[in-house]
């Protein structure tokens, strides 16, 4: 089912935002919806001319959204050209246009990690990813938390727990039930503490590292290789091991000490040290992130059996985690 955030597009709307972003004389010759993404419309735009762009729509005014949801096309345009400017060697696209809840970006060549043959080596794209990721994360931030007036505190520790409580309210808001109480995940937030104050510098975070925003290219041997990185809307500043969990998405990066994606980010930055205190920080950072897929399921009108073994499964994981936090 389509997300309520993901605004409906005719043909006259697509038409006129293609002229206002490539000008008056702009013809549009095609045109495609992007899937993958469940938050905003997203479509690839070509020209008789044969210059292209990807469109992308924030949600319509009036639907509800999440409390650290809002604006987030103005944050996008806003990590794009941070990242242009301070982290060249992150392969993301260029803003052509941006009207505010909408933008147009250059169109990235390449093929998302899911959509690979199977059998793919991706190995060197994944190896490619913790380089550019670690790029990022030279990046240093203002503060802790996200940009704009959404959360944001000047010590992790208070950001973070600002941003799961933003989460539970959303929860409670949405009747969204969870696995363990609300009591008990502040519990578990606040027993690790000492661990989310060893993060002293705000890193430029990317966040949504889930194989979907990966784009894969064929190198000049006829490998794969990192084609660019998308869908920046959800960065942040923080711990640079938030940028660890959805390169695995439900395993335990730390317990893979091979994974390309490891091997990659230590190219650049060095080795990662996965000790007791990055460890819990994991854990709690897995946490945040089955939190956040179970709270946001009623607002993309996710149902169904689908819906069903989504909420079973994210429920398994929470529990897992909570057991490894001692909650």
């Amino acid at each position: 089912m389509r997300s309520p955030t993901q605004v409906r597009l005719t043909p006259g709307q697509l038409e006129a935002y293609a002229r206002q972003a490539f000008g008056a004389d702009a013809v549009l010759a095609d045109c495609a919806e992007l899937g993958g993404g469940g938050f905003a419309a997203v479509w690839r735009l070509r020209l008789a001319d044969g210059r292209t762009g990807v469109l992308k729509v924030g949600p319509p005014p009036g639907v509800r959204l999440l409390r650290y949801e809002r604006d987030l096309i103005d944050a996008e345009a806003g990590y794009l050209r941070l990242v242009r400017e301070r982290a060249q060697a992150v392969p993301t696209p260029e803003i052509l246009y941006h009207g505010g809840n909408w933008m147009v970006t250059t169109l990235l060549p390449g093929t998302a990690l899911p959509d690979l043959p199977p059998g793919a080596d991706d190995a060197p794209v994944r190896h490619g990813l913790g380089a550019a990721v670690a790029h990022l994360h030279r990046v240093t931030g203002p503060r802790f938390g996200y940009p704009g007036l959404r959360v944001h505190r000047g010590a992790w520790r208070a950001a973070f727990t600002a941003m799961v409580e933003d989460l539970l309210s959303d929860g409670d808001d949405w009747g969204v039930p969870l696995p363990v109480s609300a009591r008990r995940v502040r519990e578990a937030v606040a027993r690790h503490a000492w661990a989310l104050d060893r993060v002293e510098r705000p890193a430029l975070l990317h966040f949504d590292l889930w194989d979907g925003n990966v784009l894969a290219v064929t190198d000049d041997g006829g490998g794969l290789a990192l084609g660019g990185l998308v869908d920046g809307e959800r960065y942040l500043f923080g711990d640079p091991l938030v940028d660890f969990v959805s390169p695995a998405l439900r395993r335990r990066i730390e317990d893979e000490p091979e994974h390309p994606f490891v091997r990659g980010y230590e190219s650049v930055a060095g080795p990662v040290r996965f000790d007791n205190a990055a460890r819990r920080r994991l854990a709690l950072y897995r946490l945040h992130l089955y939190l956040l897929m179970l709270v946001e399921m009623p607002s993309r009108a996710m149902v169904g059996p689908s819906s069903v073994e989504r909420r079973e499964r994210l429920g398994q994981l929470f529990t897992e985690e909570m057991d490894v936090l001692g909650g």
